[in-house]
């Protein structure tokens, strides 16, 4: 099967990597289940909202983002059996170099550019099933949808686009071998 995964608050852990560095430099005092809406500023009602995404454009950021527990292990147990891996993210190019080093190719060595796709209308790729944390992305598009469960999108009722609300990568794991059977 063609895979699309999006990069971040699935592969790896974007939120909690602001949340802890806008406290560290601005002073904050918020969890990342403090984050309970897509629009992250609203958890931070003293930060404009350029402060809050402001790590992102830190040379040093993208080098402190943790990747997501197992991703790197079911990612590499999937290719080793035979399914296409895309990374599909929204990326912005002022970051994008940065990120990828930083963070992309550095925990997830096995993956190229040849596999990255940069877009922000995730619907209009062509793939089997996409595993995304934004509800927005999961609208529309021809693939099964595997919703990766996040504090910002628990209030979203998956079932109504047709995706699986999974809480972690052997959860990932699991549901994709149940597609990839029915595949069969």
């Amino acid at each position: 099967m063609v895979i699309l995964v999006d990069m971040d608050d699935v592969l790896e852990q974007l939120v909690e990597a602001i949340v802890k560095y806008n406290n560290a430099h601005y002073g904050t005092d918020v969890s990342a289940y403090d984050v309970v809406e897509w629009n992250l500023a609203r958890a931070f009602p003293t930060l404009t909202r350029e402060m809050v995404y402001s790590p992102e454009y830190d040379e040093d950021f993208w080098s402190e983002v943790e990747p997501m527990p197992g991703a790197d292990k079911v990612l590499r147990r999937l290719i080793d059996e035979g399914h296409d891996i895309y990374v599909v993210t929204a990326s912005t190019y002022e970051t994008l170099r940065q990120k990828m080093d930083d963070l992309l190719f550095r925990w997830f060595p096995f993956i190229d550019w040849k596999h990255v796709i940069v877009t922000s209308n995730k619907h209009m790729i062509k793939g089997d099933v996409l595993i995304d944390d934004g509800p927005h992305n999961l609208t529309g598009g021809s693939y099964r949808k595997i919703l990766f469960d996040r504090p910002h999108n628990r209030s979203f009722d998956e079932k109504s686009v047709g995706a699986v609300r999974v809480h972690d990568w052997e959860e990932i794991y699991e549901q994709i071998c149940i597609m990839s059977k029915n595949n069969e």
